[in-house]
């Protein structure tokens, strides 16, 4: 297969045995020189041992999902191999434990035994199993050793032992796989002029917060979101800023409210079960006119679910997670690189609008790790607070704070301003009323702030397609590459997308509307966001997948053509 442009490495085996590792090993390497990579990763519940495989894509183009098929299987043990070796493509690779007996009748594949733990021995370090994989995989993706030496020495340096050991293993794998034809040939790498980050969606959404000023983190550990508590504890420090672990998500989200009020930019990360548990919190920020960000990194639910699986089904917790009427603004981003951007963007939301914004993120782009385009800092602006310093809407009795229709100014604790943030309905003071009138004034003065939220971008392409296909969050990379699947056969259709799920910007909300039929996919059983778009009067039909992995782009657009065939023998009679 000399010439392909990418490949596809799948590791295989049992949590524990460094399959994570291997994969972001071989992906950080080949994106160092040049090539573009991105990886995902799936694993059990329990610290450690469980079923667990993860995958690098690497190619010279901008790649966009894990791929959907596996070019080179290294199966760590049988059960590995049993299961995984069905996901290799003809003519691809299985590299196995010699502890494994390979099936004499697959001849689709070519099995290499290798003796991974006995040539990591050979160094004196057995924990270099896996860079006796990588010199094997150089030679069978004709990747240059050197890339990895290169990685090894800079990732270990001032360490002699550990490099040396790590080099020797290298070159143990590499002997081992000596006659070995090439997988495929990936070719000289092209770096790109910009500079690039090599980073997982959780850090980029911590890099986000960071830039965006953010000041007060508390976080309760919870999967997948822990690694944005462990960024904060190590990062945000310093002179006014602070980052805690709380005993419980309840006390993340109360003390992020109680920052909120004295003036500080506040922000806590959980997943839904942890999210399910600050609703009360969030529904006091919403009446209280509180800003803040609460990132909801999704995994598979209910209840305890899937915890580390991946799913798109908080959206509509999302959109309404408290009681009564309150509907809160929704950002969720589909890529690492918008990880970033999302997250500053939903500070500037909470900040412009004075009221929780939920960062809707997701297991596979927490784990995912990826070079991206270095985010442009001066081209990304951050918005301050509109803070009170005395003279107009001082009261008799103290500050005006919910006085009218509009958005006032917040007081800033021991400065200009008194007033109360009260959960309850509250006058202009923020005392507690029970008055209808009140009650009808202040619903209105909440809901009407998302008329401040209606700046978010989006992309179209083919606008004119009478259909057309919308992604969210995640799913958008596979989506990108089914609608290109089917661009390439000639299929009549158009494309949509926005991390700006609500409010939604309106001139796509218009173009939305106007299409006889507005496919989206998404990772939950109800079709959530096709729900929320026919509330609108869009003609959305969803097309859902719920086993905790992403959509796989050939499947997919499989699925898009045939729902298209289907809307096509239709009479267009009913429109919403």
């Amino acid at each position: 297969m000399a010439g392909r442009s990418e490949i596809v490495v799948r590791f295989a085996g049992e949590g524990g045995q460094g399959v994570v590792t291997a994969a972001e090993m071989m992906a950080r390497a080949a994106a160092g020189v040049g090539f573009h990579a991105l990886t995902f990763a799936t694993f059990p519940s329990q610290i450690i041992g469980g079923p667990t495989w993860t995958q690098a894509r690497v190619s010279r183009y901008p790649v966009l999902s894990p791929g959907d098929t596996v070019d080179i299987l290294v199966a760590f043990n049988a059960n590995a191999y049993e299961e995984h070796r069905g996901d290799v493509r003809e003519g691809g690779v299985i590299l196995i434990d010699p502890s494994i007996t390979p099936d004499a009748s697959d001849t689709a594949h070519r099995c290499i035994v290798v003796p991974f733990d006995e040539l990591a021995k050979q160094t004196g370090e057995a924990r270099a199993a896996n860079m006796v994989v990588m010199g094997g995989l150089s030679r069978l993706v004709n990747m240059p050793v050197e890339y990895f030496k290169d990685f090894v020495s800079a990732r270990f340096a001032g360490r002699e032992g550990v490099v040396e050991a790590n080099h020797m293993a290298l070159d143990l794998g590499l002997a081992h796989m000596a006659e070995e034809a090439p997988v495929s040939d990936l070719g000289e790498p092209e770096p790109p002029e910009y500079k690039q980050l090599f980073i997982k969606g959780n850090d980029a959404v911590s890099l986000g917060a960071m830039h965006a000023g953010v000041e007060f983190y508390m976080g309760y550990p919870i999967s997948p979101a822990t690694p944005i508590l462990l960024y904060m504890e190590r990062h945000l420090v310093g002179p006014g800023r602070f980052a805690y672990q709380a005993s419980s998500e309840i006390e993340s989200i109360t003390s992020v409210l109680g920052a909120s009020f004295a003036g500080k930019k506040a922000m806590t990360a959980t997943s839904g079960p942890g999210f399910t548990l600050m609703t009360e919190g969030i529904g006091l920020a919403w009446m209280a006119e509180l800003p803040c960000v609460i990132v909801n990194v999704q995994r598979g639910g209910p209840a305890t679910g899937l915890p580390t699986k991946t799913e798109q089904s908080d959206l509509l917790a999302a959109l309404t997670p408290a009681h009564g009427d309150s509907r809160l603004p929704v950002i969720a981003p589909g890529t690492v690189e918008e990880c970033f951007y999302a997250t500053v963007a939903a500070f500037n939301w909470a900040e412009r609008a004075q009221c929780p914004v939920v960062l809707l993120s997701e297991h596979t782009l927490a784990e995912r790790a990826q070079n991206i385009p270095k985010p442009d800092l001066d081209a990304t602006p951050v918005e301050s607070r509109l803070t009170y310093s005395g003279g107009e809407g001082g009261g008799e009795n103290g500050y005006l704070r919910y006085d009218g229709w509009e958005l006032s100014p917040m007081p800033v604790p021991g400065h200009a301003g008194a007033y109360t943030a009260n959960g309850s309905e509250h006058d202009p003071y923020g005392d507690t009323t029970h008055l209808p009138a009140r009650h009808v004034q202040m619903t209105e003065r909440r809901f009407s702030k998302m008329k401040l939220l209606e700046d978010g971008t989006f992309e179209s392409e083919r606008p004119a397609a009478k259909i057309a296909v919308m992604p969210w969050g995640g799913s958008k990379g596979s989506v990108r590459e089914a609608y290109e699947l089917l661009r390439e056969d000639g299929v009549d259709i158009g494309w949509f997308y926005t991390m700006f799920l609500n409010p939604l910007p309106p001139k796509l909300l218009e173009e939305l509307q106007a299409k006889d039929l507005v496919i989206v996919p998404e990772l939950n059983y109800q079709g959530q966001f096709a729900s929320v778009l026919r509330s609108l009067r869009v003609n959305a039909e969803p097309i859902t997948q719920y086993t905790g992995l992403p959509f796989k782009a050939g499947k997919l657009s499989e699925r898009i053509r045939s729902m298209i065939a289907s809307a096509s023998k239709t009479p267009q009679a009913v429109k919403a």
